[in-house]
């Protein structure tokens, strides 16, 4: 160390404040003073460390995480609300804009299906009587006279390319085979309906003709048949063919296809 050689022993060469200096002997009399030296330094890193990891709680540390967290809230507000009024509108549009659906007539009625139920044709087996079209379906009941409306009409389904089933239950089998003979058809045109289904729905009165079309609809039913009918219009209607002129039933016309039905 340099000093001022004037001798003043307050100053140095240096411009330090007066200090006083000591210097040991031996180096060990230093070693709290390095404990106490590492101490410091290990204080600061960790007042260091403690400032870094609360800066961004502190002051303006904290306005933009929550800033960031509100906005991406409501992008996914706005995303599923979208998505949810997406859903909801499709099926009214769709409900508005579809064209309204007409209820099909009740089944065994004009314009409806013939009821479900399996009859016999002549001596084989059980089959849905909705696969006998395009028809017509004779309902014969016990005791009925009809032997000259019988032979009138089977000649008209003939020459209109229509097949005539002759369709009774129980005893009135028998008569049903009789009115197929003398009509000149064989047993195949005999339909045995052993639920008593068509009778059932159509209560029929003297000798009763269901027609029915090539699509398996009931287009007309006619009751009490006399020899003067005259169907052939709606016999050729049947398979598609156009009517020609009016016809005369000869018998009652059925406007409803069940029991306690108007008559025209």
């Amino acid at each position: 160390m340099l000093v001022n050689r004037g001798g003043d022993p307050e100053r140095d060469d240096y411009g330090l404040p007066p200090v006083d200096i000591e210097i040991p002997d031996d180096a060990r009399e230093l070693e709290r003073d390095r404990h106490a030296y590492h101490r410091e330094l290990r204080m600061q890193r960790r007042h260091q460390l403690v400032r870094r990891l609360s800066g961004p709680l502190t002051r303006d540390g904290m306005v933009l995480p929550l800033l960031a967290s509100c906005l991406a809230l409501t992008l996914l507000a706005g995303t599923l609300l979208t998505m949810f009024t997406a859903r909801r509108a499709v099926p009214t549009t769709l409900q508005t804009t579809s064209a309204p659906r007409r209820s099909s007539p009740p089944v065994g009625q004009v314009g409806g299906l013939l009821p479900e139920a399996s009859v016999i044709v002549g001596r084989g087996q059980p089959r849905p009587v909705r696969g006998l079209h395009p028809s017509v379906l004779a309902l014969v009941p016990v005791g009925c006279r009809c032997t000259a409306a019988a032979r009138r009409l089977s000649a008209q389904a003939t020459a209109a390319g229509v097949t005539l089933y002759f369709v009774a239950a129980g005893a009135a089998v028998a008569q049903a085979r009789s009115l197929a003979r003398r009509s000149g058809l064989s047993t195949g045109h005999v339909v045995t309906d052993p639920q008593d289904a068509l009778s059932g729905t159509y209560q029929p009165v003297g000798l009763t003709a269901v027609l029915v079309d090539k699509d398996g609809l009931v287009r007309s039913i006619r009751q009490n048949l006399s020899s003067a009918l005259h169907l052939q219009g709606s016999l050729r209607a049947l398979t598609g063919g156009r009517p020609q002129g009016l016809d005369d039933p000869g018998g009652t016309v059925v406007l409803a296809g069940q029991a306690g039905l108007r008559a025209a």
